[in-house]
């Protein structure tokens, strides 16, 4: 029975480029005449889900060939599928389906990113890093990442977002605290301040992503404007502030929009100060 590529290995053959060519079909070799490569971008292979996949690579054999390349030393590199090799050894098998490449470093790493971001268990700051490398590293635009790793551009776009957040909201995403919808609704707020501190609400407070958002809409609201004070409060400080201007004793009676207002005086010389102050000439 021939033995396909497998879910999601076939767009790792999309792009033809860079010094890279394709063995005929389906090889088997021998695991200990594969290796793993050094500069795998997946550091981190889950223990119990690697058990669970030896269980059923012992009952059902590898169903998706590895990818590897040729090493001058009469060894094989693997390009895609450490997991699978892996589990393949904790199963106990002696060879596993291969296809065999020829790819330079570079071609062998890109590939390797491309798989790496095909996993099903990727966190969501590792889809942003790993989306970024592919810019970064290979040049890759967002339209040729999302053919890559079969997501759309605005995926694509929405995951390398998420790295314009704060180091401390990153460690949270990174972490679990935090979700790709959290991160996503903290991307509105204005600065790193606000993001920081409504993260900090959203772990907390153990808001669910229909939370974090309504928070950040109370956030970006703008502050009601102050309720004007009464009429007769408003009254009382101007009469306050025309006592301060003018140095004696004055009353303030508003009337509608008419009013009345009253300055008083102790003597003539008193008078004639208040009135040079108001710049009347009484000569």
């Amino acid at each position: 029975m021939k033995k396909g590529l497998g879910k999601g290995l076939d767009s790792l053959f999309a792009d033809n480029t860079m010094d890279i060519s394709v063995e005929t079909g389906v090889k088997t070799l021998r695991l200990s005449e594969i290796e793993p490569n050094k500069n795998q971008p997946r550091k981190d292979f889950d223990e119990d889900a690697l058990g669970e996949l030896a269980d059923s690579i012992a009952e059902n054999g590898v169903l998706s060939p590895l990818i590897v390349r040729p090493l001058e030393n009469g060894r094989y590199q693997i390009i895609a599928g450490e997991r699978r090799w892996r589990a393949s050894r904790l199963a106990g098998l002696a060879e596993v389906p291969v296809v065999i490449m020829e790819a330079d470093d570079r071609r062998t790493m890109e590939l390797a990113l491309i798989e790496n971001l095909q996993r099903e268990d990727l966190g969501p700051l590792e889809e942003s890093e790993g989306y970024q490398r592919l810019a970064a590293d290979f040049g890759l635009t967002q339209e040729q990442i999302a053919k890559r790793v079969g997501k759309s551009r605005p995926a694509v776009a929405n995951a390398l977002r998420l790295l314009a957040l704060p180091r401390e909201v990153l460690s949270l995403l990174r972490e679990g605290a935090l979700t790709a919808g959290h991160a996503r609704a903290l991307l509105a707020l204005p600065d790193d301040d606000a993001r920081r501190a409504a993260a900090e609400r959203i772990v907390k407070g153990e808001l669910s992503v229909r939370e974090a958002e309504q928070l950040v809409k109370r956030l970006l609201k703008p502050a009601p404007a102050a309720e004007p004070a009464p009429r007769e409060n408003y009254a009382l400080a101007l009469q306050s502030k025309l006592e301060q201007s003018l140095g004696r004793k004055v009353r303030l009676a508003p009337r509608g929009k008419a009013g009345k207002l009253e300055l008083y005086y102790t003597d003539n010389d008193d008078l004639a100060e208040l009135l040079a102050r108001l710049g009347v000439d009484n000569d």
